[in-house]
Formats: structure tokens, C-alpha cells, sequence
């Protein structure tokens, strides 16, 4: 196949399509026969085989191979600096959370680093992480700051982000994380610096265009339900849309907060509740499933999965990339997870790293579906069946990853 045809206009055909369109019956959204017709970075039509006749354009014969959207990461921190392997190995030893505090770690260790970092180093230390992203097959990635928690630093961090926008074929969306954690300057001062974010960081981040969203930890370790509710109306003010870590380590009924704003996501929700997955619900929410935080931290309470498919909640899957509980690039490998750990299909998994990420990045119109109107973002598979994209790892099945009509083979 020539996969990067000269003209605006091009033919993608002899493939198996899993569009993750929910209008398509079939399992996967599947659909044999069928041909992509794309159009300045955009799929114009998908259509019958049958029906194409002559074309006006470049044809690329995808030799009956699977074809899926691009993958969206829609929960990463992947902008930071230094590691946290150290204090890791010291609590595999036997260390506690207090010892390791003790020692400097945490994330006040990662602030620190990510601090003493310029912009450019920020860059470079996470253009490995994005690059194995991509690699995988993620088109579109959001990243958040959250480990700078002064103004200069957070900007410091948004603006990195948006960097690894033009130094690799993926789209970055860029979320204001500053109520991420109290810094240690701040400390036992949680309102002071709630506003400050409010009063300072979330301005000056709105007036620079740097963030399309803001989160906030809400958490007895974070922030209380409280202080998320002025950060949420002051995001909303600025017109940016919000989201939430919530109900990762307890139930203070964040997800029901987010939900009340119209918010994007609401993400990790270990300890959701009934009434909880009702608001979502209500409010088309999306529920975002982070297992590599999961794992990595041993936990037990898993999110209410059956009741979330009950009700009707969109629920997405991201690797949520940070240092600290999930130091994962790999967006296959959180596909797996969601499956052997949360219970998750293989066509929810693969839903949950397409459509529904994309809705939780505001996305839902124009990504993660193979679809007329959609980015041409879609990725070119040697498998048999889409269930293997979350079943074998160690091996990159993927032939071909296309962003915005062009293509770019991949080394393995």
C-alpha cells in the first residue's frame, strides 16, 4: 500500500472497519465492504466498496486489515519532572506513607523537580512518554499541570504541553490542574490558596488561552467539596469547561459536584455511589476509569463498572500517566487493566479509549469515531479481531497510524 497519497483527497479502502460509531449495529461498530473517503484531513464519507466507481483521488488498498479510530488518552500528567522509582522501592521495602513524606517523596518531591525544570526541559523529559503514546496509536492526548502550583510554574507546564503538539503528529488538550495539591508553602493553608488559584493562577491561564478545562483533586487528601465548588464556579466564569478527580480514595460525592456543573468527566470514581452514577447519568457525564492508578496503588474498591453499564454512563479509559500511581505509556496496557481488573469488555475497553474519550474531552462530535465528519485519525491493525488491541501485550499490531489523513508507518 502507498499510505501517503500527495493529493487532499484520498481513498482508504479494502479494510475492516470497527467504527465505534453507536449508530452501526454491529459489534465494534464493524463494518466489511466499506471504504473511507477523506478529505482535507477530514473523513468526507464512509461508504460502500460497491458504490465508489471511479475515484478522484489517491486509493490506498489497506489489504484486509482492521481499521479503528485513533486513540485518545484523556487523562494524563505526563508533563513533569524527575521520578518517583526511589520512593517506590522504599515502600515495596516496607516503608509507609509518613516514611516516605519523611524522606522528601511524594508529591512534593515531583513538584520540586518540576520546578527547578525550564520549558525546555519539561519537553524534553516528557517527549519520551507522548512518543511511546503515539507509538501505540494515541492521536489526541490530554495533559494536565498540576505539579508546579505557582502561576509561573503552572504556565511553565501548559506551555510545555502544547510544544509536544508540534514536535509529534498528536493533538494535545491542555487542562489546568493547580488545585492538584497544597504546595508547601501554603501548607495549613488550603483556602489561601484556593484563593489564589482562583483570584490568580486560573485568570492569567484563561487569558493566555493555555487550558481548554480545569480539574481539581476533591479528596480528603485534596481539596474538600467546598473549595472544588469555587474553583468549578471560577473555571465556568471563564467559560472552560470542568472536570474532577473524585472518589478515588472515599466518597465526598465529587462526581455529583461535577455532575451539577455539566462537567466533561468525573475521574477515577472507585467510590461512587448509587446516587452518584445517577447524576452522571443525568447530566451526560462521562466516567472516567483509570486502572493503572488502581494497580499500582493495590486498591480494592473497585468502581461501580455494572452499575455505570446499567445506567448508561459513558465510560472512558486512560492510563492517567503521572509519576507518582500510574507510571504507565501505555494506553494498551490500561485497556487490559480495565478488562482483567474492572471487568470491562473488550468492545467497552476500546470504546472507552475512542468515543467515550473523546466525549470526555469535549471531543465527542468530531473524534473517536470512524465517521462522516470526524478527523481522519484511525489506525491500521495486523490483527485478526479488535479484542486482541486489549487482550496481547508486548507486541505493537499496529501497521499504520494515520493523523489527520497522513500517514506514518511504525517501527517495531
Amino acid at each position: 500500500m502507498n499510505p501517503n497519497p500527495d493529493t487532499e483527497r484520498s481513498l482508504w479502502r479494502n479494510a475492516r472497519l470497527a467504527t465505534l460509531d453507536p449508530t452501526v449495529a454491529a459489534p465494534y461498530g464493524a463494518l466489511d465492504g466499506h471504504a473511507l473517503v477523506v478529505e482535507a484531513g477530514r473523513i468526507a464519507a464512509v461508504v460502500p466498496e460497491s458504490a465508489v466507481g471511479a475515484f478522484d483521488g489517491a486509493v490506498v488498498d489497506l489489504a484486509g486489515r482492521w481499521v479503528t479510530p485513533g486513540f485518545v488518552d484523556c487523562h494524563t500528567h505526563l508533563v513533569y519532572g524527575g521520578s518517583r522509582a526511589a520512593e517506590w522501592e522504599m515502600r515495596q521495602q516496607g516503608a509507609s506513607y509518613q516514611d516516605v513524606a519523611a524522606a522528601g517523596g511524594g508529591i512534593v518531591s515531583t513538584v520540586r523537580a518540576t520546578r527547578q525544570l525550564s520549558e525546555q526541559g519539561l519537553v524534553d523529559a516528557a517527549l519520551p512518554r507522548l512518543k511511546a503514546l503515539v507509538k501505540e496509536g494515541v492521536t489526541c492526548v490530554e495533559v494536565k499541570s498540576g505539579y508546579g502550583l505557582t502561576l509561573a510554574d503552572e504556565i511553565k507546564q501548559l506551555r510545555a504541553a502544547h510544544r509536544l503538539s508540534h514536535l509529534l503528529p498528536v493533538e494535545v488538550a491542555t487542562t489546568l490542574l493547580a488545585a492538584h495539591a497544597v504546595p508547601p508553602e501554603y501548607a495549613g493553608r488550603a483556602d489561601d490558596y484556593v484563593d489564589h488559584v482562583v483570584d490568580v493562577i486560573l485568570p492569567a491561564v484563561a487569558e493566555a488561552g493555555l487550558a481548554e478545562a480545569v480539574d481539581v483533586f476533591c479528596e480528603s487528601v485534596g481539596f474538600s467539596p467546598a473549595q472544588t465548588r469555587r474553583v468549578f464556579e471560577a473555571a465556568q466564569a471563564r467559560g472552560l469547561a470542568v472536570k474532577g478527580h473524585v472518589e478515588q480514595l472515599s466518597n465526598l460525592y465529587g462526581a455529583a459536584l461535577v455532575a451539577e456543573f455539566g462537567g466533561l468527566s468525573a475521574d477515577h470514581v472507585e467510590y461512587l455511589d448509587d446516587a452518584g452514577v445517577a447524576a452522571l447519568a443525568a447530566a451526560g457525564t462521562v466516567a472516567v476509569l483509570l486502572p493503572g492508578a488502581f494497580y499500582f496503588l493495590r486498591e480494592t474498591q473497585k468502581p461501580p463498572v455494572a452499575a455505570l453499564r446499567d445506567a448508561g454512563v459513558a465510560m472512558a479509559v486512560a492510563t492517567d500517566l503521572n509519576p507518582g500511581t500510574s507510571p504507565f505509556a501505555s494506553i494498551r496496557l490500561a485497556m487490559n487493566q480495565a478488562c482483567v481488573l474492572f471487568g470491562l469488555t473488550p468492545e467497552e475497553a476500546l470504546a472507552g479509549v475512542t468515543r467515550h474519550a473523546a466525549r470526555a474531552l469535549g471531543r465527542g462530535d468530531t473524534h473517536g469515531r470512524l465517521a462522516a465528519g470526524c478527523v481522519a485519525d484511525f489506525l491500521v491493525w495486523d490483527v485478526d479481531h479488535p479484542a486482541e488491541l486489549a487482550y496481547a501485550l508486548g507486541t505493537n499490531p499496529l501497521a499504520l497510524r494515520v493523523f489527520r489523513g497522513v500517514a506514518q508507518h511504525i517501527e517495531h
